[in-house]
């Protein structure tokens, strides 16, 4: 009798460990961390639409090896594509986590971003020229963009960071940019969304 009381809160205890949906799990396990995903196109109807699903937080981020391995898969799609940074959504799963090639710094690390926040941001807004996006095929546009963002984040390890990013020249530094592109994917949006007049 007392083992039967138990077992719900066993139950309850396995799934708010889990985080991720079985589905999600399901997609990030079904191939090894050396095999990209594949990313979601806009002309794929049904890509399209999930491309529009805002994504929700990671509860548990230390020890959580489905997150470890959606991040592994994260980085060698990022590495196949040739990008400079992809989010979670583009690969089918609705969380908030994405990857982003820190320009700003030495040998140009990618670096992991869960659970972001921009904080604050510059009123002035500039028009970044020739934005694309992984999941957007042969397309390109100039969009509008905050000069600088002041974001907040854990990184894989569960370290909060908390930091100014700035640049918006695709010939110097566009970091603030790339974290801006990647982050509206978390909220649904795309680079078309927010075309220069």
């Amino acid at each position: 009798m007392k083992n039967l009381i138990y077992l719900p809160l066993l139950l309850l205890l396995i799934s708010c460990q889990a985080d991720l949906t079985k589905a999600e799990r399901e997609l990030i396990y079904n191939a090894e961390t050396d095999t990209p995903f594949r990313v979601l196109q806009t002309t794929n109807r049904e890509d399209s639409l999930f491309l529009r699903t805002e994504s929700k937080d990671i509860k548990r981020i230390k020890n959580n090896p489905d997150l470890q391995q959606l991040i592994a898969r994260l980085h060698t799609t990022l590495e196949a594509e040739n990008g400079v940074g992809i989010a979670a959504p583009q690969i089918g799963i609705a969380r908030n986590v994405f990857l982003f090639m820190r320009i700003d710094k030495p040998e140009r690390p990618v670096e992991v971003v869960i659970n972001p926040k921009i904080t604050a941001y510059s009123d002035e807004v500039i028009c970044f020229e020739r934005d694309g996006c992984l999941s957007v095929p042969d397309e390109s546009g100039n969009t509008l963009r905050h000069k600088w963002i002041d974001v907040e984040y854990y990184n894989e390890n569960g370290e909060k960071i908390k930091e100014r990013l700035e640049g918006h020249s695709r010939f110097e530094d566009f970091t603030g940019i790339i974290f801006q592109h990647e982050y509206d994917h978390l909220r649904a949006r795309l680079f078309f969304d927010k075309l220069c007049p």
